[in-house]
């Protein structure tokens, strides 16, 4: 064990404060990492207020970690002292299961090991994230930095961008097809970069007419105002997928009219209730499809890392000294950051 420090919460109601802490020296199979970067995501804040009624405390978020290696175990192969590393949303799974030998252990039928607040498989301790100096994470979940990727903004890709991208993918969005992006958050914006990058024509769809400048900006070739109920209906069957970003319960209908026959809906951002309900009709009436992607996993965490670095995508961030977190966290809450911010652990004191 060593002593590590960091920012964590001490319950829902209190703020995000220093804290030190032991973190396990590293097992055989383990890689060490001096963390450099942490991206901020909104599930730090549901985290961190127990907004999912899941939280356990002492709880120290972050999970779009950037880092240096400084020691690995005696079985590591993948990585050496002195690379550039990353790690997501997980640190372990069972490694046996049906997904996770598909190389999805986000879906890991006993439930993957989150890079926070998830007992640890080996010894039962509650896992600490990117908030910190260090950490130390298994080989197998952690990826490689392509040298051409700036680090502080490649943080983000680690969830933000693994959770836009891994839909796409699997959903087979290609050159030509119309994928229309639902919100212009630190997802959505992510969002448009990837399809626009795999050659799909792409629309954002924003509540905000006052958006429709940036959403071209980021790539967008069309901007529909949702509010707009004859822009919405000029809509009707056009598009192929939509990648809904929108992470607060929304009317799901609207958007569903937009959509072909055979068209996908996919919902990355809400793990809340659907309200109001989805009408049947608007599925079965075009045989449309209603899904739901998770992050990603590790194989393809690092597919969208190095896709990025031949893309020559990033994500928009804004550089945050850790002193200023609960700040940053209202900000966030008030919409006020385009689109993530990026802790830099260099200001990390104790």
């Amino acid at each position: 064990m060593y002593t590590a420090i960091g920012y964590a919460a001490q319950s829902a109601t209190t703020p995000l404060a220093p804290m030190k802490f032991e973190r396990r020296s590293p097992r055989a199979d383990d890689v060490a990492i001096e963390i450099l970067y942490c991206g901020v995501c909104h599930s730090d804040i549901h985290q961190a207020r127990n907004e999912w009624g899941i939280a356990v405390y002492p709880l120290m978020p972050g999970h779009e970690i950037v880092g240096k290696v400084t020691a690995v175990g005696a079985n590591v192969t993948q990585h050496k002292v002195g690379d550039l590393v990353g790690v997501g949303c997980m640190v372990d799974s069972c490694r046996t299961c049906a997904a996770c030998q598909q190389n999805l252990e986000q879906y890991c039928l006993e439930g993957p090991t989150m890079t926070y607040a998830t007992p640890d498989r080996v010894d039962g301790s509650n896992t600490m994230g990117g908030y910190s100096d260090s950490i130390v994470v298994s080989e197998h979940f952690v990826v490689r930095i392509p040298a051409k990727l700036d680090l502080a903004s490649a943080a983000p890709i680690l969830c933000a961008g693994i959770t836009t991208y891994s839909p796409l993918k699997h959903y087979g969005v290609k050159a030509g097809d119309k994928v229309g992006i639902l919100g212009m958050g630190g997802l959505g914006h992510m969002g448009i970069k990837f399809a626009k990058a795999l050659g799909a024509q792409v629309t954002l769809f924003t509540r905000s007419a006052s958006k429709a400048e940036e959403g071209r900006r980021q790539g967008a070739d069309h901007v529909i105002v949702s509010t707009d109920a004859e822009q919405m209906a000029a809509a009707a069957g056009q598009f192929d997928f939509l990648l809904d970003t929108i992470p607060v319960q929304h009317d799901l209908n609207p958007y569903l009219q937009t959509l072909r026959f055979d068209g996908v809906h996919i919902l990355v951002g809400l793990i809340e209730p659907i309200d109001p309900p989805v009408h049947a009709a608007n599925l079965v009436l075009g045989r449309r499809v209603l899904a739901g992607s998770l992050i990603g996993g590790i194989a393809e965490t690092q597919e969208v890392l190095d896709f990025c670095a031949e893309h020559n995508i990033t994500c928009d961030i804004e550089m945050l000294d850790i002193r200023q977190i609960n700040e940053a966290y209202a900000r966030m809450i008030a919409g006020d950051v385009k689109y993530r911010f990026v802790i830099d652990m260099a200001t990390l004191k104790v």
